[in-house]
């Protein structure tokens, strides 16, 4: 239930930035979710509408999410692969000794406006 609060904090900072910049509305809002972060993408797109509703800013903005997937690199014998995907553990040698290189992000990665 945390992404309610993650995305009230992604709204203000998306609006602070448009006012900052004097944009009057904004069409999309673009996130950067890691398969391996704690925020689950369901939550986030099914609270967007609730969070922003009745602010003008937002009148029809869509949110975006795009996965990052969980990318590991193994400490034995170096082979990267998808840690959901093996559960963790490396497809080739076996081993559960990784090193994360990718999949654990949030980021706001673009705020989408209407042409001027």
């Amino acid at each position: 239930m945390h992404e309610l609060s993650i995305l009230v904090e992604v709204v203000r900072i998306v609006e602070e930035q448009a006012v900052r910049l004097n944009v009057d509305s904004v069409k999309a809002i673009v996130l950067q979710v890691g398969e391996l972060s704690s925020v689950v993408p369901e939550f986030m797109e099914e609270y967007f509408p609730n969070v922003v509703d009745g602010n003008p800013m937002f009148i029809d903005t869509v949110l975006k999410i795009e996965t990052i997937p969980g990318i590991a690199r193994c400490k034995e014998c170096r082979k990267a692969f998808n840690v959901v995907e093996y559960r963790g553990y490396c497809p080739k040698c076996g081993s559960f000794d990784k090193e994360m290189l990718c999949g654990q992000e949030f980021f706001i990665k673009e705020i989408l406006v209407p042409e001027v």
